[in-house]
C-alpha cells in the first residue's frame, strides 16, 4: 500500500515538513494528526477545502484526523497574513460560527467509530489561569525568536498588538494539549501557519521530551500567484446559502486553463493518471476537463443531486442555443469587442439596456451578472478571456439571460 506521504506529495499538497522522519512514521504507524479551523465566519470557504481534502486522503490511508475548532483562538485572531488586527468578535458569534463549521466538516470526514475526532479549544483556552499559563508555556518561548517569524515580521512596521502576539503561544499550546490528551503527533495547516506549527512541535519536545511533526499544505493559488476562491462578489463559500451550487459549479467551470491540473489534483479524488490525461487536453477539449472538474468538486461539497442540477442548468444556459433554443444570442465581432470593450456597450448592443445610464443603474443595484458572477464595476471591460467556447452569459435581473458569442 502506498505511503500517504507520497500521495500527498504527488498531488501537490505538501509545501513544507519539519523533518524526514515524518514520511517513515506515516508509512508504519497509525498517526493522529490535527488541523485547526478558526471560526472567523459562519461558513468554510474553498481555501479550507484544500485542507479538508488533505485530511480525507490521510483518513483513507488509515490515519486519524482531529478537527480542532478554534472557539478559543478565534477570540484573539491569527495575525498570519493579515495587514491589520482582525475585528474582535463576541463569544456568541464565535460559538455560532463554530457550530456552522462542525456541521460542514462532518460531511467530508468519517467520524463513526472514532475514525475522526472533533474538539474545540475553547474548552481549555477560555478558562486558563494567565499567570500559570505564562509560567508553564510562556517561559518556553524566546521573544527574539518569535519576532523573526514571518507572521510577526510583516506586521511590525504597521504595528503588532501584544494581544495578537499571544496567538503563537495559544496555537502551540493546542498542539501540546492534543498530544497529551489524544496522542496527536502531527499538526497540519496552511503554509502561512509554518511558524506556529514549528512552535507547537518545539513545545512538545521541550515539555514532553517526545518527537512531534509538522506539515504545511500548499495554499490554493492561481497560476498568476493570486489566491483562488475569490470573485467580484467575494469568497467562494461551501455554504449553499452563501454561494449557490450553481454559482459554485460555474466558478470551477470557468477556471483558467493553466489552473485545471492544480484543481483536479488538490480538490478531487480522481486518480492521478486521469488528472494527467485531462489536464493535458488543449484548446476546445480543455473545456471537457473543466466540466468534469466542476462536477466532481460540486458533488463533493453539495452532493451528487445538487451537482447534477447545477450541471444541467449550466448546460441549458450555455449549451448550444440554450434550453430549447430559448436564450437570445448576439454575435459580436472580435474587432467590435476590441473597439468597445465595456460591458455597458455590449449590453446596449444586445438590447439589454437602452442607455449607458440605465445600464449603470442596473449594475450599481446588483442586477447584472457576467458568467454567474455579480458585476460591481460600472465600467467593467470584457476581454476574450471572458468567453468560453460557447460564449459569455449576461444575466439581467432574476430571469433575463442573453448569450454573447464572438464571431
Amino acid at each position: 500500500m502506498a505511503n500517504v506521504f507520497d500521495t500527498l506529495q504527488e498531488r501537490g499538497f505538501i509545501k513544507q515538513t519539519t523533518h524526514d522522519g515524518l514520511k517513515e512514521m506515516l508509512g508504519k504507524d497509525k498517526v493522529k494528526f490535527y488541523v485547526g479551523f478558526d471560526a472567523t465566519a459562519d461558513s468554510l470557504h474553498v481555501g479550507h477545502f484544500v485542507q479538508l481534502m488533505a485530511m480525507a486522503h490521510m483518513q483513507r490511508a488509515g490515519h486519524v484526523p482531529i478537527v480542532l475548532i478554534g472557539g478559543g483562538t478565534t477570540m484573539i485572531g491569527d495575525p498570519s497574513g493579515k495587514s491589520d488586527m482582525r475585528k474582535m468578535m463576541t463569544r456568541e458569534i464565535v460559538a455560532h460560527n463554530a457550530d456552522c463549521f462542525r456541521q460542514q466538516i462532518s460531511k467530508f470526514l468519517d467520524f463513526s467509530d472514532d475514525k475522526a475526532l472533533m474538539v474545540d479549544n475553547a474548552d481549555w483556552l477560555l478558562d486558563l489561569n494567565y499567570v500559570e499559563f505564562l509560567r508553564e508555556i510562556g517561559a518556553c518561548f524566546s521573544v527574539n525568536r518569535m519576532l523573526t517569524a514571518d507572521c510577526y515580521k510583516q506586521r511590525l512596521e504597521k504595528g503588532l498588538t501584544f494581544f495578537e502576539f499571544n496567538y503563537m503561544l495559544m496555537q502551540a499550546y493546542d498542539f501540546l494539549v492534543l498530544n497529551r490528551k489524544y496522542g496527536c503527533t502531527l499538526e497540519m495547516g496552511g503554509d502561512d501557519q509554518w511558524s506556529n506549527i514549528l512552535a507547537g512541535a518545539d513545545l512538545i519536545r521541550r515539555k514532553e521530551q517526545k518527537e512531534a511533526y509538522g506539515l504545511t499544505i500548499t495554499l490554493l493559488l492561481k497560476s498568476d500567484g493570486k489566491k483562488m476562491g475569490k470573485t467580484e462578489s467575494g469568497a467562494v463559500w461551501l455554504d449553499p446559502e452563501k454561494t449557490s451550487p450553481y454559482d459554485f459549479y460555474q466558478y470551477w467551470r470557468n477556471v483558467a486553463d493553466a489552473d485545471v491540473k492544480t484543481c483536479l489534483s488538490l480538490l478531487t479524488f480522481l486518480p492521478m493518471d486521469e488528472v494527467e490525461r485531462l489536464s493535458a487536453l488543449r484548446d476546445h477539449e480543455i473545456n471537457d476537463a473543466k466540466k468534469i472538474l466542476a462536477f466532481e468538486i460540486t458533488k463533493q461539497v453539495h452532493g451528487e443531486a445538487a451537482a447534477v442540477q447545477a450541471q444541467t442548468a449550466a448546460e441549458a444556459l450555455f449549451g448550444s442555443g440554450g434550453a430549447g433554443g430559448s436564450i437570445p444570442t448576439t454575435q459580436l465581432a472580435a474587432a467590435e469587442l476590441a473597439e468597445h470593450p465595456q460591458l455597458l456597450d455590449i449590453m446596449i448592443a444586445a438590447g439589454l439596456t437602452k442607455s449607458r445610464g440605465e445600464g449603470r443603474r442596473l449594475i450599481t443595484q446588483g442586477g447584472v451578472l457576467l458568467n454567474g458572477e455579480k458585476v460591481t464595476d460600472e465600467f467593467m471591460e470584457v476581454t476574450q478571456a471572458d468567453f468560453a467556447d460557447d460564449g459569455a452569459m449576461i444575466k439581467k435581473g432574476k430571469k433575463v439571460f442573453h448569450k454573447i458569442v464572438l464571431k
